[in-house]
């Protein structure tokens, strides 16, 4: 009998390609991939992943090079993510959200000799062409492409270092950085969350893009466990709880703005999600009153994550075990390390804000091809000389270790010569009853340096008339250096694809006046 591939999960190091293959064969008809319109079993899963590896090698990919990925997730989509792995290549999936001129300077920066691009991403790009001469369309030209029925792909036996995949960063202007990730990172990354929740039983719904690092934190170690993985292309409430409740879905991943929609949605209570057993939520600030109210209407734990694509430390967070800290974002995970600096990236005692750093097993290779941009993210201990990731965020440790985050580095607010923390102002601002969400940002003031400016989403049926009233309530709450200068309000707070809220767009819909 077959061994049980579950067992190479315990093994410091490992193939990826070789558990897809092993889970294939162990599995066989178990549902492994549905995209609510396809469904593949392991064993068809296992053998269009060697096709496809096999004609990826044939075209002369070769080890480590990338290919390239553009559309909405779909089965298809999944699997030219696992067979360019299997092909001893690196998958690397682009943002569909961006720009021609952006998506252009990633498939360059990618080195990709193959595109897979879905026709309605073709159509959307109209004339403009990007610079890949071998694109494959995705939901059309997949099955010509394969190579024939039970062709086997050359042997890849993957080192650490190799290359897994590229994850373009998203939210910025330019051409997004690729942050690699490799073989080694990844294994240390995905059997640790393997071993702490999924197996062969796990049903995992996943509405974020494949192209987004915070969906592979549930995927991977859900195709590596040999679990079923079901794939929404777009999120939308009533399908996701339809879909949740039709599959027996037991493990997911939500950002925040989608578990606000959930529990926002008036027939919530009426779904069954009782075989759910972890959520789980990752990319942006998850706001402490939002987690408890998922804990006390959702079955099951709920892990919050907290980290960077690039690596660096990693907080996990189990949410159920420790109701008290719903304001933090847990501890470091073992084996991961935090350090908190000042502004001479000089170690600060505890419950004092500072930059936050760390290191881990789980640190990228580099962005691709910009190692000036790689050392910028790094502070190097002058200590022992080791070597830690700069992670973009203001925070502090508590006296239990639990890590509060204050602010990203680039929004704190310098008012009058005072440092002042958004997540503080918007705290407050969301206490108040008629206040959905919150805010802050800070503007240019020729008085002070800058001045918080603050945006809310009301409540139905609260006007804007109340503004100013929540502003003086929040206010009163607050510092005498930390005051919400103005406040307005807004239908909907500006987003990227994953969740993150843009705070570049909110700051330009202050209006301009004298400040």
């Amino acid at each position: 009998m077959t061994a049980d591939p579950a067992l190479q999960l315990d093994l410091p190091f490992g193939s990826f390609p070789g558990l897809i293959a092993a889970w294939g064969e162990y599995r066989g008809d178990a549902p492994a991939l549905y995209d609510g319109a396809v469904t593949l079993s392991w064993r068809e899963m296992a053998d269009r992943v060697e096709r496809i590896a096999a004609r990826l090698q044939a075209d002369g990919l070769q080890r480590g090079q990338a290919v390239a990925i553009l559309g909405t997730t779909t089965v298809n989509y999944a699997l030219i993510y696992l067979a360019a792995i299997r092909a001893g290549g690196c998958a690397a999936p682009l943002t569909t959200s961006a720009s021609p001129e952006q998506l252009a300077g990633m498939a360059k920066d990618s080195g990709a000799i193959h595109l897979f691009i879905d026709r309605a991403k073709l159509t959307e790009l109209g004339d403009f062409k990007l610079p890949i001469e071998n694109q494959i369309v995705l939901d059309e030209d997949l099955e010509g492409f394969m190579a024939p029925a039970g062709t086997k792909a050359a042997p890849f036996d993957p080192e650490d270092a190799d290359p897994l995949n590229i994850i373009y960063s998203s939210g910025t202007t330019g051409i997004p950085k690729g942050i690699v990730h490799s073989h080694g990172m990844r294994w240390r990354q995905m059997t640790f969350r393997a071993s702490l929740n999924y197996g062969a039983d796990s049903r995992t719904l996943t509405s974020t893009p494949l192209y987004s690092n915070t969906t592979m934190a549930v995927f991977l170690p859900t195709m590596y466990s040999g679990g079923y993985v079901s794939l929404m292309g777009k999120f939308d409430t009533e399908k996701w709880l339809e879909r949740a409740q039709a599959e027996r879905i037991t493990h997911t991943m939500l950002v925040p703005v989608q578990y606000r929609r959930l529990m926002q949605f008036e027939r919530f209570d009426d779904y069954d999600l009782a075989s759910m057993k972890m959520k789980y939520c990752t990319s942006a600030p998850f706001p402490a009153d939002l987690k408890g109210e998922v804990l006390r209407r959702m079955p099951g734990g709920l892990i919050e994550i907290y980290g960077m694509t690039e690596g660096g430390v990693a907080c996990i967070f189990p949410v159920h075990e420790h109701p008290d800290k719903l304001h933090t974002v847990g501890k470091p995970a073992p084996g991961h390390f935090l350090k908190v600096l000042d502004e001479n990236l000089k170690e600060v005692p505890p419950g004092t804000p500072g930059e936050l750093v760390g290191k881990s097993p789980t640190m990228m290779l580099g962005y691709k091809n910009q190692p000036e941009k790689t050392r910028e993210g790094y502070w190097i201990d002058p200590e022992d000389g080791s070597v830690w990731q700069r992670m973009g965020d203001v925070g502090r440790v508590d006296a239990d270790g639990f890590v509060e985050l204050v602010g990203r580095t680039k929004d704190v607010i310098i008012s009058g010569g005072f440092n002042i923390f958004p997540i503080d102002l918007e705290s407050e601002l969301a206490k108040d009853e008629r206040v959905v969400e919150a805010a802050v940002v800070g503007v240019q003031s020729e008085k002070w340096g800058e001045t918080p400016v603050g945006f809310v989403v009301l409540r139905p049926g609260v006007g804007e008339e109340s503004l100013e009233d929540i502003r003086i309530v929040a206010n009163s709450r607050l510092g005498k250096t930390q005051r919400v200068a103005e406040l307005y309000a807004i239908a909907e707070m500006p987003r990227s694809h994953i969740g993150k809220l843009l705070k570049t767009d909110l700051r330009e819909l202050v209006p301009a006046k004298p400040r």
